[in-house]
């Protein structure tokens, strides 16, 4: 992960009583053209044995655009193996087979195949972070993530599943405390907001304490945003909140910093930000456990945790490609259901939200990887070791997210598992939520 010397700071503390042009991949030509190279080491080589196993595992994925699965593992073979000839050769067919205006594996291989050109050239974290939040809408936010929200579920599933669970806990509570590590545009808490203004027995006092990382574009800016959105909500509803902001990276985050005060319900949320901290592969320091028992030292009623139902974290290079090739064919086959082939707004966001990961997690090591995703089994043994135990979400939070999918197509699909929920596109989960006290 990229720390960039930023100090930790802190936005002032307010309380509150009453589309851009996209980037054209070319035939034959770069998506991403980045001057500056950066040094990683050499991939290392795979087993056959292994390679058999990545094979088959690719034959067993859905067969449209198998043609294109198969060039693009070549492709990631030659170069797992420093065979950069045949990567080049392969690399060309690949190229005349991909348009990020075409078919779901059409788009994705293009996206894929410049994370391979990317590890080769070892530009992959300048392409990462030139890709994050260029540009802010009308209304100062990044325009991608309400385009994500409008045209499929998975920001509102995440959403709703942390509110819910949080709702659910401190429902008789009257001093309230919520600690959001990637508080993005604050507009997931509105609706929750509203509900606990709605209360027979009165709203609570309501604290929120937002945290955004530094190495984002805008991060400053947005808390200030945040703060203005959340001061429109404390009028309309009038209920008492106060927000604090936070511009530090999350595994920096301190219990000082977080002024956890006596008496108040503390809740804890993560959603789709803690597979950014680095874990004990990365740094021997393990920041990511570190994290968890930090926030269990503070005794929160309930922590909620989104994650992408992935497998990336410590893979090797050829297995991570093809999870990866797997993950993001459901999620590109998904965004199919929704908006046209030719839409900007379809190719903003599979640029700018899916297709920086994509590079990320293919052409990226070390600290210069911070898209290292867990499968919800993994998490539970994480939480379990901090001390965690399941809080499982209610039957009426369920209930609600599957009429909010019917909505959608028929494809998504939804998956109980251990009083967690999964969120999946036909056979493929793509998203967990589950609760934690």
């Amino acid at each position: 992960m990229d720390h960039d010397a930023v100090e930790p700071t802190t936005s002032p503390c307010h309380e509150f009583n009453e589309s851009t042009q996209p980037l054209l991949v070319k035939q034959r030509s770069r998506t991403w053209n980045h001057e500056t190279q950066l040094d990683s080491p050499e991939s290392k080589q795979m087993s056959l044995s292994h390679e058999v196993r990545l094979e088959k595992k690719l034959r067993e994925m859905n067969p449209l655009g198998g043609n294109v699965k198969q060039l693009l593992l070549q492709c990631a073979e030659a170069l797992s193996e420093n065979k950069l000839e045949e990567f080049k050769s392969y690399a060309e067919e690949v190229r005349n087979v991909v348009s990020i205006t075409g078919e779901p594996i059409q788009r994705l291989g293009a996206y894929m195949l410049e994370g391979l050109v990317a590890k080769q050239e070892s530009s992959g974290t300048n392409i990462y972070r030139g890709l994050r939040y260029r540009e802010l809408d009308d209304d100062g936010l990044p325009s991608y993530t309400h385009i994500l929200h409008d045209i499929c579920p998975y920001i509102k599933f995440g959403s709703m599943a942390a509110s819910g669970a949080i709702a659910d806990a401190l429902k008789d509570e009257d001093t309230i405390h919520i600690i959001d590590f990637e508080i993005a545009q604050g507009t997931q808490w509105v609706p929750l907001i509203q509900a606990f203004a709605a209360r027979p027995r009165g709203a609570p006092h309501l604290r929120i304490t937002g945290i955004n990382d530094p190495s984002a574009d805008h991060g400053r800016e947005n808390l200030r945003l945040v703060g203005d959105l959340f001061s429109h909500t404390s009028k309309k509803f009038n209920i008492p909140l106060q927000f604090c902001g936070l511009t530090v990276h999350g595994g920096e985050v301190t219990r000082a910093m977080l002024d956890i005060k006596p008496g108040e319900a503390l809740a804890v949320n993560f959603t789709l930000q803690l597979h950014h901290t680095p874990d004990e592969s990365v740094d021997v320091n393990n920041p990511r456990d570190g994290l968890l028992r930090l926030v269990k030292g503070l005794s929160p009623k309930v922590t909620t945790l989104v994650e992408q139902e992935s497998n990336t974290n410590t893979t090797p290079f050829l297995t991570r490609f093809v999870e990866t090739l797997d993950y993001y064919s459901a999620m590109f086959e998904s965004l199919d259901a929704t908006l046209g082939r030719e839409r900007r707004e379809r190719i903003s966001v599979e640029q700018h939200f899916l297709a920086k990961d994509i590079v990320n997690i293919i052409a990226c090591d070390g600290k210069e990887r911070v898209e290292r995703h867990e499968l919800l089994g993994k998490w539970r043994s994480r939480l379990t070791m901090a001390g965690f135990k399941p809080y499982p979400l209610s039957s009426y939070v369920n209930s609600v997210i599957k009429t909010m999918l019917g909505y959608y197509s028929d494809n998504y699909t939804t998956v109980e598992k251990g009083g967690a929920l999964l969120l999946g596109w036909k056979n493929r989960n793509l998203i967990s939520a589950s609760a934690w006290h």
